[in-house]
C-alpha cells in the first residue's frame, strides 16, 4: 500500500513544484526555450540521484552476498579446525534472513574455539614448563609463551597434547621422587659422618635446599645426576671410614688384649668396637663415623702402639727364652747370648714389625716344640741309657767290696738296689742297640745329625758300645785271672796246709776306718762325662766320708726319678 501510494505522492509533489515553477517562470517572463532546457536539466538530475539509489543498492546486495559468503566460509573452516563433523545448510528467505539464521552458529563456533585455544594454550604450557624443569631451563619455566597451532584445534589432537603432558607429570612426579630419595639419603650419609647436609645439597642446586617463594626443586638431568654422584661418593667414604674404623677397632681389641687394659678403659670405645663387624647398611648411628671419632680412635690407638712396643719388646725376649728352654730341655746347643742380642738390635732399629716378629717367633716355637718331640723317643732312651749306666758304675764297684753282706745299717737297702740294678744292666746292650736305631733312622729322616749336648749322639752312643764291650773284655779276663789265681791258692793249700785266721767281731771290717756301706763310684769309660754326669773328682771327694745311709738315700732318688 506504502509503495503503491509513493508513485502519486511524489507525482502530486512533482506536480505542484513543477506547477509553482511555471508560476514563476511566468511571473519572471521566462521563455518557453530556457523553460525546456531548464526542466530537462531538472529531468537529468533526477535520472542520476535514481541511479546513484540502484547503484548503492545493488551494492548493498552484493556486500550480503559476500558477508554471507564469508560467513558461510569461516563457519566451513571451523568446523574443520575443531573438527565438528556437523554439517551446516543455508537457510531460506531473504539475504538478511540468511545472515541471522548463519550468525547464532558462527558465534558458537567462535566460541568453541576460543576455549579450545585456551585449552591448547594452557596445555602447552604445561608441557613447556615440564620440559624445562627437565632440562633445568630455569629461565623459561615462568616465562614460558607456549605457541598453539591454530589450524589444528581437534580434540584429537588435543588429547594427545593432553596426554603428552600427563606422561612429562609422570617423569616429574618419578623424577621428584628421585630427587627425593637422593636427598633422603644424603641427609642419612651426613648424620652419620656429621657432614654439613645443607652446604653439601646446595652444592647440587639451591633449590633443594630453599624452594620456598614458588620456587620448586630442581628434577633436571644435571641435579640428577650430580644428586647421584653426591650419594655414590658419600657411600664410599662412608665405606671406607667404616673399614678404616673397623681397621682401628681390632688393632684396639688386639692391644686390649696385649696389654690387658681395663674394662672402663674399653668401654671408652664401645661405641668403635661396637662396629667391627657391622656391614655399612647397619651402621646408622649419629656421628657414629665422624671425622672426630676417627681421629680420636687413631690417637688412642697410637698411643697403644707406643705401650705395645715395650710390652712387645717383653714379650718377644719371653718367646725367646721358650724357645732356649724348649731347645735346653732336648739337649740342642743354642747361642743364647748371640740370639738375644741380634733380637734387642732389630727390636731397637725400629725396621721390623714387632708383631710379624712375634708370629714367626710363635712358628719357631711350634717348629721347637716338633723337633722336641720328635726326638723324644730318644732322649728317653738316653735317659734310661744314662741312668742304667750309673747303676752299672755302682754295681760294680759293689760287688768289689768283700763286705756287702756284713751286717750293718742300710744293707738290705743295697741289696734290692743291686737287684734292680743287674735287671737295669742285662737291658743296657738292647738299649743302646734300639737307641742307635732310633737315631739313625732320625738322621735320615731330617737329614741332620742328631746332636745331644754339641756333640753327635750317634757317636756317643758306638763309643760306649765298643767302651762296654772292652769292659766286658776286661771283666772276663779279671775273672779268669782271679779263677786262676784260686786254683793256684787251693793247690798250694793242698800242699803246705791251710794258714788259721783269726776270728774278728761280727759286722767289722778288715779295715778299721771303713764302716759297711757303699762302694766308691770310680769313673770307668761310661757317657757319663758327656752326658751331663758329674766328673770322677767329685766322687772321689765325696768317697772319703759317705754317710752309712747315703746310698739308700740316692737309691731313693734313683729309684723315684726312673719311676
Amino acid at each position: 500500500m506504502r509503495a503503491a501510494s509513493s508513485p502519486s505522492l511524489s507525482q502530486t509533489t512533482c506536480g505542484s513544484l513543477l506547477q509553482e515553477l511555471q508560476k514563476i517562470w511566468d511571473e519572471i517572463g521566462e521563455n518557453d526555450g530556457e523553460r525546456d532546457k531548464m526542466l530537462l536539466e531538472l529531468e537529468q538530475e533526477c535520472l542520476d540521484i535514481y541511479r546513484r539509489k540502484v547503484e548503492n543498492t545493488r551494492k548493498y546486495k552484493a556486500d550480503l552476498f559476500q558477508a554471507l559468503a564469508e560467513d558461510e566460509a569461516e563457519i566451513a573452516k571451523l568446523m574443520a579446525t575443531l573438527g565438528e563433523r556437523t554439517s551446516f545448510m543455508r537457510a531460506k528467505g531473504t539475504l538478511r534472513e540468511q545472515l541471522s539464521s548463519v550468525k547464532p552458529t558462527l558465534d558458537d563456533l567462535r566460541l568453541k574455539k576460543q576455549q579450545r585455544v585456551k585449552e591448547f594454550s594452557e596445555t602447552e604450557s604445561q608441557i613447556i614448563r615440564i620440559c624445562a624443569e627437565i632440562a633445568g631451563n630455569d629461565q623459561f619455566i615462568n616465562n614460558a609463551e607456549p605457541q598453539v597451532d591454530e589450524q589444528d584445534l581437534t580434540v584429537k589432537k588435543l588429547a594427545e597434547r593432553k596426554s603428552h603432558l600427563e606422561e612429562l607429570q609422570n617423569e616429574k612426579v618419578l623424577r621428584l621422587q628421585k630427587v627425593n630419595n637422593h636427598i633422603s639419603t644424603i641427609h642419612e650419609l651426613s648424620v652419620v659422618m656429621s657432614i654439613d647436609f645443607r652446604s653439601t645439597v646446595a652444592e647440587v642446586h639451591p633449590s633443594l635446599v630453599d624452594h620456598g617463594h614458588g620456587q620448586l626443586k630442581s628434577i633436571s638431568n644435571d641435579t640428577l645426576a650430580k644428586l647421584t654422584g653426591v650419594v655414590n661418593s658419600l657411600k664410599q667414604e662412608k665405606k671406607r671410614r667404616l673399614q678404616k674404623i673397623q681397621d682401628f677397632g681390632s688393632a684396639l681389641m688386639e692391644l686390649w688384649n696385649l696389654l690387658e687394659t681395663s674394662t672402663v678403659e674399653q668401654k671408652k670405645f664401645e661405641h668403635v668396637t661396637c662396629l667391627i663387624s657391622s656391614s655399612v647398611d647397619e651402621v646408622s648411628r649419629s656421628g657414629s663415623l665422624s671425622l672426630d671419632v676417627l681421629e680420636r680412635t687413631e690417637i688412642e690407638v697410637e698411643q697403644l702402639n707406643l705401650l705395645k712396643a715395650g710390652k712387645m719388646r717383653e714379650l718377644v725376649l719371653k718367646r725367646q727364652t721358650e724357645l732356649e728352654e724348649i731347645y735346653r730341655g732336648v739337649h740342642v746347643d743354642v747361642d743364647s747370648d748371640a740370639a738375644r742380642k741380634m733380637l734387642i738390635n732389630l727390636i731397637d732399629s725400629g725396621k721390623v714389625d714387632l708383631s710379624e716378629m712375634l708370629f714367626r717367633m710363635d712358628d719357631q716355637i711350634k717348629q721347637a716344640k716338633e723337633e722336641a718331640h720328635s726326638r723324644r723317643d730318644i732322649l728317653d732312651r738316653v735317659e734310661k741309657w744314662k741312668y742304667a749306666s750309673e747303676e752299672e758304675i755302682w754295681l760294680d764297684e759293689y760287688e768289689k767290696d768283700d763286705n756287702r753282706y756284713c751286717a750293718g745299717r742300710g744293707v738290705h737297702k743295697n741289696l734290692k738296689r743291686a737287684e734292680k740294678a743287674r735287671t737295669l744292666v742285662n737291658k743296657i746292650t738292647s738299649l743302646v742297640e734300639s737307641s742307635i736305631t732310633k737315631v739313625k733312622a732320625w738322621e735320615i729322616e731330617k737329614g741332620m745329625t742328631f746332636l745331644y749336648d754339641k756333640e753327635p749322639l750317634l757317636h756317643q752312643l758306638e763309643e760306649y758300645t765298643l767302651q762296654r764291650q772292652q769292659r766286658e773284655e776286661e771283666k772276663r779276663r779279671t775273672r779268669e785271672q782271679r779263677k786262676l789265681q784260686e786254683q793256684l791258692a787251693t793247690e798250694k793249700e793242698a800242699l803246705y796246709g791251710s794258714k788259721p785266721n783269726v776270728k774278728k767281731p761280727l759286722g767289722q771290717s778288715t779295715n778299721n776306718n771303713t764302716m759297711v756301706g757303699t762302694p766308691n763310684a770310680r769313673r770307668i769309660g761310661t757317657p757319663s762325662g758327656r752326658l751331663g754326669i758329674s766328673g770322677s773328682k767329685d766322687r772321689r771327694d765325696s768317697a772319703r766320708v759317705i754317710p752309712v745311709n747315703f746310698v739308700a738315700l740316692a737309691k731313693d732318688d734313683h729309684v723315684s726319678h726312673g719311676s
